[in-house]
């Protein structure tokens, strides 16, 4: 029977799999690298829950997803048995917290997703209020700066008739291959927390007789709340397959995502002092006890 992070592993596989044929042959997904596109509804969105940007699982959930991630690790991790709150399990969520932010916010400078885009090909643009896409330097976008009516025309003075309304305006980089930061994020969470999971299920193991083994009164709350968020990230996971990026984007996702939760290995590479269980050690054990030494 393989283990919990061979299923995870294989079932989001799947979903993304399945998710991303039905967006081909539906013609359900959107190219979210296309700033034409980007800046409407989705063409779904009147029909289709979850392809509108504005639902509560993309805006509370998915937009949040570390968030919710940090706390279901910090639940397991505080109410776990003292024998398995090990340093190393502080120093994988770390680990894949520096991941997050490296890919998503910043990597001495710019984050590492936003450097794809731009080598890609891809430059900083704004979307006006009159439909127009204009270019502006990628500076706006790698410090994340408002562009107001006045910044614009100080830097397209001749080419550009502006809308008289005064707007304020966040940039975006377009045009190059934009990776599915969602799909890469909650791979990576998804692996994560299951790997933290094995942890409390292996401690609860009728093998395992030790008392600060068992289960503490309220880590049954945290283990059932970080499978609600596992679970919850799987369809989040579905549904981005689904409506959302061309099928090269969320593959690239998926497998840094999975890069991601590899590179969180790392901590546990140190070997650590097998427990053995009860059963084979009685079964090791001689009957009666120890052996003595026979008196002539």
């Amino acid at each position: 029977m393989p283990g919990p992070r061979i299923a995870a592993l294989v079932t989001i596989t799947a979903i993304v799999g399945l998710g991303t044929l039905s967006s081909v042959v539906n013609d359900s997904y959107l190219d979210t690298s296309n700033p034409l596109l980007t800046a409407l509804p989705h063409p779904l969105h009147a029909t289709h829950y979850f392809a509108d940007k504005k639902n509560p699982l993309n805006v509370y959930f998915i937009k949040r997803i570390w968030g919710w991630t940090t706390v279901a690790f910090l639940s397991l991790f505080f109410t776990s048995p003292p024998g398995t709150r090990r340093l190393q399990r502080l120093a994988q969520y770390a680990v894949a917290t520096a991941v997050w932010l490296v890919f998503t916010s910043w990597f001495f400078g710019p984050a590492v997703l936003e450097r794809l885009i731009v080598s890609t090909g891809g430059e900083c643009v704004v979307s006006l209020p009159n439909g127009a896409v204009v270019s502006v330097p990628n500076e706006f976008c790698y410090t994340r700066s408002p562009i107001t009516t006045g910044a614009l025309a100080s830097l397209l003075p001749s080419v550009l008739i502006l809308p008289e309304d005064e707007f304020h305006i966040r940039p975006r980089l377009r045009r190059g291959h934009d990776v599915s930061g969602h799909i890469f994020l909650l791979t990576m969470s998804i692996l994560f927390l299951v790997d933290q999971l094995r942890t409390s299920l292996a401690s609860s193991s009728p093998d395992r007789q030790r008392a600060d083994k068992r289960w503490p009164p309220y880590h049954k709350y945290a283990v059932t709340f970080t499978a609600f968020v596992v679970l919850l990230s799987l369809f989040a996971t579905y549904t981005t397959s689904v409506y959302f990026h061309t099928p090269i984007e969320k593959l690239t996702g998926y497998l840094l995502g999975v890069a991601g939760f590899v590179v969180t290995q790392i901590p546990t590479l140190r070997a650590e002092p097998e427990i053995v269980p009860a059963t084979r050690r009685n079964l090791a054990s001689p009957p009666g006890g120890a052996a003595t030494s026979r008196r002539d």
